[in-house]
């Protein structure tokens, strides 16, 4: 095969190769409903999106043992990750301490982080219960909810977190202005 053969050969190919992704419209299928309701999964502040369900303190506290302890320690602190408990009125300071207690703004954004990515090596394999009872045990480790302390997805929005005015939206950032056509 001759040196021009071989360009056009490799020219060819190459152009097989960056035409092939704009023929891929037919790839896969749209996905179903159920399959989209498995992954509509997010909670806001204001509570929408948390499922049916609850859980105690006391039933997040074998929870938290079984699933959690090993990496946040045991009262979640004094693990290898993140300390969840404490820290709060350090924030002013020149050592603030970021927990759970201390800086999270509210409690639906708790719920929402261990129902989608805890525990670390098996995100999502707490059940809606489990999660409600390891975000009540987490509050009640931090003062928030009493040790004997339910919650739900009525309740949970309702929980004010000592955090909750610390987060001021910064007007650069508003999306009326982001998003504002011309």
């Amino acid at each position: 095969m001759s040196s021009h053969s071989k360009l056009l050969f490799a020219s060819l190919l190459a152009a097989g190769l960056l035409a092939a992704p704009a023929l891929a419209f037919d790839f896969g299928r749209p996905a179903t409903s159920d399959e989209i309701k498995l992954w509509d999964i997010d909670v806001g502040p204001d509570g929408k999106g948390l499922p049916d369900g609850s859980g105690t303190a006391a039933q997040g506290k074998q929870v938290f043992a079984d699933n959690c302890a090993a990496c946040h320690g045991e009262n979640g602190q004094g693990g290898i990750k993140d300390r969840l408990v404490g820290g709060q009125g350090t924030l002013a300071s020149n050592m603030p301490v970021k927990t759970v207690g201390s800086f999270w703004p509210y409690a639906t954004t708790l719920f929402d982080y261990i129902h989608r990515a805890m525990p670390y090596p098996t995100p999502g394999s707490l059940s809606t219960d489990e999660t409600y009872a390891v975000t009540a045990y987490i509050l009640s480790l931090n003062g928030i909810v009493p040790a004997d302390g339910k919650v739900d997805k009525d309740s949970l929005p309702k929980i004010r977190m000592p955090n909750r005015d610390g987060f001021v939206p910064d007007p650069e950032f508003d999306p009326a202005k982001l998003f504002h056509k011309k």
